[in-house]
């Protein structure tokens, strides 16, 4: 199902500067259809949370690499709850441990991926809990 309405915001918070996957993640996204809001490096959850409000995004996609990833998902989660966007479905990927993943769903991020995550697996399974959200 390659959906257009489907629009994912990509960011990377805290201070990793590494871009290369998620490069590759909004390439990919964008090839299956999803319109994509690449916010950046060194994101705030303060500027992920007004992008999404201001972008009206359905998926949020955080990128780490250089941990703080539990920490970080956790603020922006509340961020967005405070915000009234707790219906933004979150995803994580990048260098994130296997002992955290789940961790990171019982806050609600809905998918967890890591190098190597072959881009279609990540496609589908938006487009999954979207049809699920709908």
């Amino acid at each position: 199902m390659k959906d257009s309405s489907i629009r994912v915001l990509l960011a990377k918070p805290g201070l990793d500067s590494h871009e290369s996957g998620i490069k590759m993640i909004a390439a990919g996204l964008r090839d299956a259809g999803m319109e994509v809001i690449y916010l950046g490096v060194f994101q705030s959850s303060e500027s992920i949370v007004s992008t999404a409000l201001e972008e009206d995004v359905d998926v949020i996609g955080l990128s780490y690499l250089s941990g703080g990833h539990q920490g970080l998902t956790a603020e922006l989660m509340e961020a967005l709850k405070d915000a009234g966007l707790a219906h933004v479905n979150v995803i994580c990927g990048g260098i994130i441990p296997d002992d955290d993943h789940a961790g990171l769903k019982a806050i609600g991020v809905k998918g967890v991926y890591g190098p190597g995550t072959p881009m279609a697996e990540v496609a589908e399974e938006i487009e999954s809990f979207m049809r699920g959200a709908k």
